[in-house]
């Protein structure tokens, strides 16, 4: 059974016989693929007959042999139809050696219109950059969204439950589509998360990099899990390595940090100065392009539920379409600033509001940008609703399904 996901294949299909190549760009076991199957079912139902669309998953030992560009070349030119499109699915593309090199061929010896997808951004963007300028566009795939999660609950018929009991279970559980096929136990899901990262960890970053060094890559993914949403810099982990004596300089945190980014295993936000309105490029932070990777490898605990629930909204933000940055003010801090063409909104987020202290300081620090553009204060403990002082007050599960942002 295939779910659908129509906020990626409404904008895809926009593209449709245009003249560009359409990259899929996402963490692993995402949903790429499928989205792939799903926009091939869109080209039937538009009449585009079974012959004229060809699928290729390089992940796949069928396709073992076609790992080179000219491989593929021959291989497509076989295939075509001649004076007839051919629609060409590409997926896990990165797999083939010089393939931007084929692509770059096809668009230009054969009216084929071209899907692909990647699993490694540092890999496609280089290698695009060199040939295919200004003739691609990418779109980013992410894990299940929440209103994406719900749904694909509903579809396997799973005993359904309040919006925020199921908030909390997507919280611990993530957006990978696999795990939620089926109602597993939390041993069984993060034996699932745990080897979508083993698999990203090996395949995207130390076989293709040749990483010797593979306990040192993982205490710095540990250090980054257990510091999601903190502000950290490849000193303090090699600060932190040396004390527990493992030498390794700043240089190679950097390294190492930047490829688990090209993985899509984390996301990097910068920080932004809202006064100065200048970006800054110090202190930055993480975040994990699925919450179920901290738990399947750090394990679950209570005191990290805040930095989850920021990672959420962050994702959120993101396949939404908006850049994302942390908001600096004075000396205080802004969880997120949001920005997307004219549009900007401002979030905060807390897990709980107890005492005045705390309210004044998540309230407090949104009424002293002096603009008009939304801001909201993201909660999951019980509260009175509406707005204060023009600062909305939300949960954080009816933020992630609103429509009004």
């Amino acid at each position: 059974m295939i779910i659908p996901r129509p906020m990626y294949i409404e904008k895809i299909m926009t593209y449709v016989n245009t003249p560009f190549v359409k990259i899929l760009a996402g963490v692993r076991r995402c949903g790429k693929s499928t989205i792939l199957k799903m926009i091939i079912e869109e080209l039937k139902k538009r009449g585009v007959p079974e012959e004229r669309i060809l699928l290729y998953n390089f992940d796949s030992l069928q396709y073992e042999e076609i790992k080179t560009a000219n491989l593929l070349y021959n291989e497509i030119k076989s295939k075509l139809i001649p004076g007839e499109k051919t629609y060409l699915f590409l997926d896990e593309i990165q797999e083939v050696k010089s393939w931007e090199k084929a692509i770059n061929s096809f668009m230009t010896d054969f009216d084929v219109d071209i899907y692909v997808t990647g699993s490694n951004s540092r890999l496609m963007s280089s290698e695009i950059s060199t040939y295919l300028t200004g003739r691609y566009i990418t779109f980013r795939i992410f894990p299940l969204s929440f209103s994406e999660y719900l749904s694909f609950r509903n579809e396997y018929g799973h005993e359904e439950s309040s919006i925020y009991s199921e908030f909390a279970r997507y919280l611990r559980f993530g957006g990978f589509p696999a795990v939620h096929l089926q109602p597993y136990t939390p041993e069984e899901v993060y034996l699932i998360v745990r080897d979508i990262y083993n698999s990203t960890i090996f395949t995207d970053i130390v076989k293709r990099n040749q990483i010797r060094k593979i306990d040192q890559l993982e205490r710095i993914v540990k250090y980054a899990f257990d510091n999601i949403g903190r502000t950290f810099s490849a000193s303090s982990i090699s600060k932190y390595l040396k004390s527990e004596n493992r030498s390794i300089d700043n240089e190679t945190v950097y390294n190492y940090l930047s490829k688990l980014e090209s993985a899509f295993i984390l996301h990097r936000c910068s920080r932004y100065d809202i006064q100065g309105k200048e970006l800054l490029k110090t202190q930055e932070k993480f975040y994990m392009s699925d919450p179920a990777f901290r738990y399947s490898t750090l394990g679950y605990t209570p005191d990290s539920v805040s930095a989850m629930l920021e990672n959420i909204v962050y994702l959120e933000l993101l396949r939404r379409g908006y850049d994302v940055y942390i908001g600096k003010i004075g000396s205080f801090e802004i969880d997120f600033v949001a920005t997307k063409q004219e549009n900007k909104l401002y979030v905060q987020i807390t897990q709980k509001i107890e005492h005045d202290a705390t309210e004044e300081r998540e309230y407090g620090r949104l009424l002293s940008i002096a603009d008009n553009y939304p801001k909201y204060v993201l909660r999951t403990d019980e509260f009175a609703g509406g707005n204060f002082k023009g600062i909305k007050t939300m949960h954080v599960a009816d933020f992630l399904l609103s429509s009004e942002y």
